[in-house]
């Protein structure tokens, strides 16, 4: 009887430790992980100007006059100033106010004619800029050019480029800044078509055609953005046309006093820069 019980006592504890030992042994299952969230970063907002067919006309007139009829690197080049001066918030706020300016870019560059050969360059200059952003790598942030071979006695002229004849540079200090406010990246820069015509600011009404005819100055093959003076030859009559509205600058909004070209008797022949790229 003793050992039936003892071993019924050892059957039941083989039992009890197998049964144990089985429990220790199982996995638990893992606790359910978190759903992954996807997080995106949100790209800042790009700067957006308007422009017109009219502002479109303007930048190739502007590209046209001032790269002494080139080609399309030449073009780009003076548009990269263009859009420079645009961007920069220092000038007019269009196209057409800052190549209307005064004394600024080649005289007549808003009402002589742009030879029909040269539109297809033009065109596609043009709306490399205004549609896809293009800017010519070697102009950098330059606002200002003349016609190479020029010298001039300003320290604060820093060369960049020569494209279409002209020698690209930047004003800067002595400390190595930039004199004026930098222009916008063009990948911060979103152009935005409209339609109608540009309206341009007052101060440029003398440009606008009227019925009164208005001396217009005569062609200046060496005259270039803020390096010579106008020169005023017999009055040319205007197409007569109803004037333009004008439209008054934002408040607040800081507008460059055009700079004077400086006069020719101060100027001196000069050895071509060294380019870089262009």
């Amino acid at each position: 009887m003793r050992a039936e019980i003892s071993f019924g006592k050892s059957l039941i504890g083989i039992l009890f430790v197998g049964l144990a030992a089985a429990g220790c042994t199982t996995t638990p299952k893992p606790a359910a992980t978190a759903a992954k969230t996807k997080t995106t970063q949100a790209k800042p907002a790009k700067v957006t100007f308007n422009y017109t067919a009219k502002d479109r006309d303007c930048l190739k007139r502007a590209m046209y006059f001032e790269s002494q009829h080139s080609d399309e690197d030449g073009y780009l080049a003076v548009g990269t100033v263009v859009m420079n001066r645009l961007t920069s918030g220092a000038y007019p706020q269009s196209i057409c106010g800052v190549v209307a300016q005064e004394r600024q870019f080649a005289p007549g560059v808003m009402t002589r004619e742009v030879k029909p050969q040269a539109e297809p360059e033009l065109a596609t200059a043009a709306d490399a800029i205004l549609l896809k952003g293009a800017r010519h790598p070697a102009v950098k942030d330059a606002m200002f050019f003349h016609t190479d071979g020029l010298k001039f006695p300003y320290d604060n002229m820093h060369y960049v480029a020569v494209a279409g004849g002209n020698a690209f540079y930047e004003k800067r200090d002595s400390n190595g800044m930039l004199e004026t406010p930098p222009p916008l990246p063009s990948y911060e820069v979103a152009m935005n078509y409209v339609p109608g015509e540009s309206m341009l600011p007052p101060q440029f009404e003398a440009l606008i055609p009227s019925a009164v005819p208005i001396p217009l100055p005569a062609p200046d093959p060496m005259a270039t953005a803020s390096t010579a003076p106008m020169r005023i030859t017999a009055p040319v009559t205007a197409p007569v046309t109803p004037p333009e509205p004008s439209i008054a600058p934002e408040p607040g909004m800081p507008i460059a006093i055009p700079t004077p070209r400086p006069a020719y008797d101060s100027v001196m022949l000069r050895g071509s820069i060294a380019t870089n790229g262009g």
